[in-house]
């Protein structure tokens, strides 16, 4: 489990003070509760983020612990670096929106023949109970030839979740290369 402060203050001052003693800017919200204003130690949180197996897990602020989805994140555009994230708690009986990513499998027998594959969408906006979200959403490109897409029709998704994206959205495909 991830492990957090509370951040006594928003101001920036504070924030930047935080910033400079390695910690990662955080919010948490959703779930009915009150927004939450957190910090984790960077390093801690990256190397948790990428060793996670589910898209949702646990985080413990202030004495409480709360099952948590990556919202949204900025980075600073010159050096990459992880700014603020932003956590949303999903509750497992209640409905909620969701980002789910897109996980491709195979070499498209598109790209042999002089084509470019492109992922359009990385991550599938879903509705669905909070203990029915996929951890995420694998499509097999090998088939996909020059001109060849997946669109969101495609997408097989579990019982359940409601992929809230028009069926005619493409997700991935193969385009000739210029």
């Amino acid at each position: 489990m991830l492990e957090g402060i509370i951040r006594e203050s928003t101001a920036k001052s504070a924030t930047k003070a935080l910033r400079r003693d390695g910690y990662l800017i955080a919010n948490i919200y959703g779930g009915g509760q009150a927004n939450v204003n957190a910090a984790f130690k960077r390093n801690d949180f990256l190397r948790f983020v990428k060793s996670k197996d589910k898209l949702s897990f646990k985080v413990k602020v202030g004495g409480e612990s709360r099952n948590v989805v990556i919202e949204e994140y900025q980075q600073d555009s010159v050096t990459d670096e992880l700014l603020h994230v932003d956590l949303r708690v999903v509750e497992a009986n209640k409905y909620a929106r969701y980002l789910v990513p897109v996980k491709t499998t195979g070499t498209p027998k598109g790209v042999k023949n002089k084509g470019v594959f492109i992922v359009m969408k990385k991550r599938l906006p879903v509705s669905c109970l909070g203990k029915d979200l996929p951890d995420s959403f694998t499509i097999d490109v090998s088939d996909l030839d020059v001109g060849d897409t997946v669109l969101a029709r495609d997408v097989a998704s579990p019982k359940g979740v409601k992929i809230l994206l028009e069926s005619r959205v493409a997700i991935t495909g193969v385009i000739k290369a210029k």
